[in-house]
């Protein structure tokens, strides 16, 4: 056993003896106390190393099961990656059993969440531990890290096909995205009846961006039969599971401060006057929320090609909408905006949030009568203007 210092408990209690026999000689005392002295410090150092074995017999006499247990549960409530390397990092034990299959298949989004500027082969095995463990949020994230930033267009679709498999909805919808853009192949790859299939699973798993797109999918005819009032019954549906979301995770206060800062004025003179995407969020239907948090493995693909300058090939381009990160696989592989022509977009629903957030304050200046912008038409207008390069 150590002390503080570092130094065996015998060499302490040793020196501290000598210590008091040094004084003891020179004040002139006798040996019943020196005899006295070495009994305390040897009761002393006897009661401390007791005391320290029964506290570690505390420790070691904690099953492996509780410790799973209690290490599964923290993996997936992590909040940020630091909180599970810091128990790894603790004693060999904890190290032992964090790498367990149980413990990494219960891991969130949040605790594999790193950033791309820390990339490295140690994070790539540490999530590829977490896919081999069965994590599907894993096999998600590491899905579109290798599709569209390593571009291994084949090992990304198949970890996303792996979790799209047990009803992952962010797989499914990643999946229909690829495959109504052909993503990763040519222009003729494109499936539009398997993108809408894909959309329609993750739809009815609840996922809002395939329930806004499964909608416009269905009042533009597109990859499916042409019906307008079952589109607008899913953008309903879309912006309902919105606003449940919103209210589910913000509290009252602080969502009745938000509104009162932004709720007043047109949408169009606010946006302008707050100049930033990610603060004003109109859905389809006029209602006034926060933008939602992107997903990390969104948050993963802004970061790694905002370091690198853009995607990797000549005259490919992001999606233009904030929250999505997805670039092109080949040139002219996304929708553009036919009026302005300065933005581009991976998916209708990416289109469809972008212009309520930014793009109808950004795009050609319409018509203004007395100061206000006739936003309804340009809105209609604009849903009529994009179309695929």
């Amino acid at each position: 056993m150590r002390t503080r210092r570092g130094i065996p408990e015998a060499v302490e209690a040793a020196v501290c003896l000598e210590g008091m026999r040094k004084r003891n000689r020179d004040t002139g005392g006798d040996s019943a106390l020196e005899g006295r002295e070495l009994i305390l410090v040897g009761c002393r150092w006897r009661r401390q190393r007791v005391q320290a074995k029964e506290e570690s017999d505390l420790f070691d006499s904690l099953s492996d099961d509780l410790v799973l247990c209690i290490l599964s549960k923290l993996v997936s409530t992590a909040a940020r990656p630091s909180d599970f390397i810091s128990v790894l990092s603790t004693c060999k034990r904890f190290n032992g059993l964090g790498h367990q299959p149980l413990v990494l298949s219960r891991a969130s989004s949040r605790t594999f969440a790193v950033r791309a500027r820390n990339w490295s082969d140690s994070a790539y095995r540490f999530l590829k531990l977490c896919v081999d463990a069965g994590n599907i949020e894993a096999c998600y994230t590491l899905g579109m890290i290798r599709f569209y930033c390593l571009q291994n267009r084949r090992g990304g679709s198949s970890l996303m096909a792996q979790a799209a498999i047990k009803s992952h909805a962010l797989s499914l919808y990643s999946l229909a995205v690829i495959q109504f853009n052909g993503s990763g192949g040519t222009k003729n790859d494109k499936d539009l009846r398997a993108g809408v299939a894909l959309c329609a699973r993750a739809a009815l798993l609840g996922h809002i961006d395939a329930l806004r797109e499964l909608g416009h999918c269905l009042q533009d005819g597109y990859g499916v039969r042409q019906n307008v009032t079952e589109g607008r019954r899913f953008l309903v549906q879309a912006n309902a599971r919105e606003l449940a979301a919103v209210l589910s995770t913000t509290d009252a206060a602080s969502l009745l401060a938000w509104t009162q800062r932004g709720g007043s004025g047109s949408g169009s003179e606010r946006l302008r006057q707050d100049g930033g995407p990610g603060y004003s969020l109109l859905s389809d239907f006029g209602c006034n929320l926060p933008a939602p948090e992107p997903h990390p493995a969104n948050k993963f693909l802004l970061e790694w090609f905002a370091h690198r300058g853009g995607p990797d090939g000549y005259g490919t381009r992001l999606c233009s909408h904030a929250g999505c990160g997805r670039a092109e696989t080949r040139k002219h592989e996304f929708r553009r905006c036919s009026v302005c022509g300065t933005v581009n977009y991976c998916s209708r629903a990416c289109q469809a949030l972008d212009w309520k957030l930014r793009h109808k304050v950004n795009c050609v200046p319409l018509v203004r009568w007395d100061g206000e912008m006739n936003v309804d038409a340009g809105e209609a207008h604009h849903d009529q203007a994009i179309q695929a390069s």
